[in-house]
């Protein structure tokens, strides 16, 4: 379908720095985030005439290991067709082969993640918070029950996002995620230290480690405090997390279910509920469905 192409003469269009090679795509200068091997700009999709974003990925530290490179356009191509409320939307994939680059399209949230917003806005009841769990749990559910498995990986509150105008929260940063046969097996380390799981850094794990980060996820937005922030560099996050010492934000929760919870969460593996049996717990008691804007 061809797209419209700005008229370079009306001096109130904002210019496209680049457009996708279907055309459909364009990306402004705007960088809505970044991380260490991946930017994000805003974009606009012409077709539908809506904002999304652009991610990029700079390919050169992948080439020693060709592999890894192969298994990361599997996993995209895979990635494109998720489609869940709670899940960012990955619309189209490419390589562009002067930039060195992956390109690709995304869903885009206008309230940015959980973290900036949630440090925005302080004053949050518990009955908001459930709710944004709720979300979180249904992206979650949705992902493990996918065939094949997928697990996230690198679940934490920089990547997951919100909608604030109307409370709808997605999970997002699918860049990371294995996709596991029926084992349900994975050994890859790849992760956020923080939040991630004590058999992560073993190498060895299922899903259950996307619960984990879950629950830290949830300690997060109740406390506003980065889990392990006690801690100055990986090495001494690893030694507590593989000793099974709690962070120091779980002393910061007040309330007895909250801390529950949070501890479910982050039991040993075989103790941790899964994302199915989470949603039924009795923390989510009281909320209406229709209340969750996720339906």
């Amino acid at each position: 379908m061809p797209c419209v192409t700005p008229d370079p003469t009306d001096k109130d269009a904002e210019p496209f720095v680049e457009i996708d090679p279907t055309g459909r795509y364009g990306r402004y200068n705007d960088l809505l985030g970044t991380g260490s091997v991946k930017k994000v700009y805003r974009a606009f999709d012409q077709e539908q005439g809506i904002e999304v974003a652009w991610n990029r990925i700079r390919l050169g530290g992948f080439y020693d290991n060709e592999p890894m490179l192969e298994r990361i356009y599997s996993e995209v191509r895979l990635l494109r067709k998720l489609r869940n409320t709670n899940i960012i939307a990955l619309y189209n994939v490419w390589r562009d082969e002067e930039q060195d680059t992956l390109n690709f399209i995304t869903e885009v949230c206008t309230s940015g993640n959980l973290r900036e917003y949630r440090k925005k806005h302080r004053q949050v009841s518990m009955k908001a918070l459930k709710k944004w769990s709720k979300q979180i749990l249904k992206g979650l559910e949705y992902l493990h029950m996918h065939e094949p498995c997928v697990i996230h990986r690198d679940l934490n509150c920089s990547n997951i996002f919100i909608n604030g105008n109307v409370g709808q929260v997605k999970i997002g940063d699918l860049g990371l995620a294995a996709t596991v046969g029926r084992s349900h097996m994975a050994h890859t380390m790849l992760g956020t230290p923080e939040f991630m799981a004590p058999e992560l850094y073993e190498e060895n794990y299922t899903e259950m480690v996307d619960i984990y980060s879950f629950g830290l996820c949830v300690l997060e937005m109740v406390t506003l405090e980065v889990p392990y922030s006690e801690c100055d560099n990986v090495a001494k996050i690893y030694k507590k997390v593989s000793a099974g010492v709690r962070p120091e934000a779980m002393n910061k929760v007040k309330d007895a279910e909250v801390k529950a919870f949070i501890e479910k969460c982050i039991a040993q593996p075989n103790a941790r509920p899964s994302a199915s049996l989470l949603l039924k717990d009795s923390f989510f008691d009281g909320l209406d469905d229709d209340e969750n804007n996720d339906s």
